[in-house]
């Protein structure tokens, strides 16, 4: 195994350099739990989605088993979790007709049921024609919009069945998979009731499009919707085969102004310095910009904007009843106010402090990390992983970090 020289550190070790992401263990832990238990309770399998962390560390004990099944939104996770050995993954982004040959490379190097998604006949003739001409199989799953979110079918469009149609004409490779919907516009309800609408709809839309399918002649083995709000307050799932979520792994901001986790749930945070003041604006300046947080400021359409982030102390507890937030940022600053508008006091905050930043959106700011630092409850670093980073898979730098 490879040596990890910050195993054991704390936050405040010189030897860590800032900005880093960190993920408190036990706060994990307990939300991997909570999905697993949710997705038992509802009766359906859970079929995680790894984009969050992008990491096998913590994929092996997120998923059900470490064959998984999962769900991936890039190649390069596909190819990293293939390689580790999950045999049934999801690639949940519409696939495009130039990536048709790596989806195929992939599942015959790992053995890998590596299954696309798709919402057009175009899209189907594609698949169709490339499995036809390289005698390949590939499987894929249709699209539905079940609420206007983004990409997909609607439920009762006719086109379902021509896609359908489309995709197995040929007779040859292609396989339909079955259906599969993200409920995104569960994340623009402003009430617990509101997502349980939601995840109704998306329970009630998947199911007419896999009963049309049926009614048509197909079958249809997997039936798969997926939102963390919905896992989180859907009441009934009759007729879905499995759930997809990913962020509840870490949480973040904008999912506790939805009210699905508190802000005490909150597992990834950016570990940052302090390295300057403006004192005549009452602001604090720290090493961590819009690339270490990410640009996404998710939480300005809520009822709570946090800005680019939550101040924290090194401990991860908000700082001032959690009244300082990332306000401002440049690419590789931070600037920090209070919300009261008092001035933050340079000697509150001295030069090298360290603290933390808790994200509006987990995913894009966990992403573009080396490595995610997890650390235990007294802030001391249990261990130093790997994660896939960009659109491209490194093994060597795999290797080199966690050493499977």
């Amino acid at each position: 195994m490879p040596e990890k020289p910050l195993k054991g550190c704390l936050l405040d070790d010189p030897r860590i350099e800032t900005p880093v992401f960190v993920i408190d263990d036990e706060k994990l832990e307990a939300n991997l739990q909570f999905a697993k238990r949710r997705a038992e309770a509802l009766g359906v399998t859970l079929r995680p989605h790894l984009k969050t962390h992008k990491s096998w560390a913590i994929a092996k004990r997120q998923m059900v088993s470490p064959a998984g099944p999962a769900t991936v939104s890039t190649l390069a996770e596909a190819r990293y979790f293939a390689g580790k050995g999950v045999k049934d993954i999801i690639f949940a982004v519409g696939i495009a007709p130039q990536k048709l040959a790596a989806v195929a490379k992939i599942r015959r190097t790992t053995g890998c049921d590596l299954k696309v998604i798709l919402d057009s006949v175009e899209a189907a003739q594609c698949v169709a024609d490339f499995c036809e001409s390289t005698n390949e199989v590939i499987p894929a799953l249709i699209e539905i919009d079940v609420d206007g979110h983004r990409s997909g079918l609607q439920p009762g469009s006719e086109e379902i069945i021509a896609v359908a149609r489309a995709l197995t004409a040929k007779h040859a490779g292609a396989k339909l998979a079955g259906v599969i919907t993200h409920a995104g516009g569960s994340y623009d309800e402003k009430s617990i009731e509101g997502i349980r609408r939601a995840a109704q709809r998306e329970r009630d839309g998947i199911v007419e499009a896999a009963e049309a399918l049926r009614a048509a002649g197909f079958e249809v083995p997997i039936v798969s919707v997926g939102s963390t709000p919905t896992l989180a307050f859907a009441e009934d799932e009759k007729g879905v085969t499995e759930i997809r979520a990913g962020v509840y792994s870490l949480f973040d901001l904008f999912m506790a102004n939805l009210g699905v986790a508190p802000i005490s749930r909150i597992a990834g945070s950016v570990l940052a310095t302090v390295i300057g003041h403006q004192k005549a604006k009452g602001q604090v300046i720290v090493d961590a910009g819009f690339l270490a947080m990410s640009r996404d400021r998710g939480t300005q359409r809520q009822s709570k904007d946090y800005g680019f982030g939550l101040v924290c102390d090194i401990h991860g507890a908000p700082l001032a009843g959690g009244t300082v937030i990332m306000k401002g940022t440049n690419q590789e600053h931070g600037i920090l106010e209070s919300t009261t508008g008092e001035p933050l006091r340079p000697e509150d905050y001295p030069i090298g402090m360290r603290l933390r930043v808790l994200p509006n959106h987990a995913c894009p700011t966990a992403a573009p990390y080396r490595t995610l630092l997890l650390v235990d409850e007294t802030g001391r670093i249990k261990d130093e992983v790997f994660h896939v980073r960009g659109w491209d898979y490194c093994p060597a730098e795999d290797a080199a970090i966690d050493g499977e």
